[in-house]
């Protein structure tokens, strides 16, 4: 059944409080309807690199890594919320919608960018990345042979 749609979110799912979207969304326990909002990233051009900047809230700097592989930067973040902790002090969950749960995604930088090259800061729940760009000289130029006729 189609929905109408505000900035890509259902427009009845807060008024009526159930998903008419497929049940396969269910499964993003994470941030919940909003789970297809997560990691967005900012990416910008600079003279000698490209500048990442990749929303993560919620998460601390130990729960996020980062690879390089094949020319591919990925990006993982993951949350265990422990389910059987108990403190007398801070007494019973009536309710809980936070769960454990990872994301990742991945960025093609190419096969020019080394591990040592990517550096890498994390604050107030943005990762900012610094990854250089390929050097214009080392990219193959097109010769052509002139045909006659």
């Amino acid at each position: 059944m189609l929905m109408p749609t505000l900035f890509g979110e259902n427009l009845f799912d807060d008024w009526m409080g159930f998903p008419f979207r497929d049940f396969d969304e269910m499964e993003k326990k994470l941030y919940g309807k909003r789970a297809a909002h997560v990691m967005k990233t900012d990416v910008r051009e600079k003279d000698g690199s490209y500048e990442l900047e990749i929303d993560l809230p919620g998460f601390k700097k130990d729960e996020v890594t980062a690879k390089l592989e094949n020319g591919y930067l990925t990006i993982e973040a993951s949350k265990n919320h422990e389910k059987d902790e108990k403190d007398e002090k801070s007494g019973k969950y009536l309710r809980r919608e936070r769960y454990s749960g990872s994301m990742s995604r991945s960025y093609y930088v190419g096969s020019h960018v080394q591990q040592s090259d990517v550096t890498a800061k994390f604050e107030d729940g943005i990762l900012k990345l610094t990854i250089p760009k390929e050097d214009p000289k080392a990219l193959e130029s097109k010769k052509f042979i002139a045909i006659e006729g």
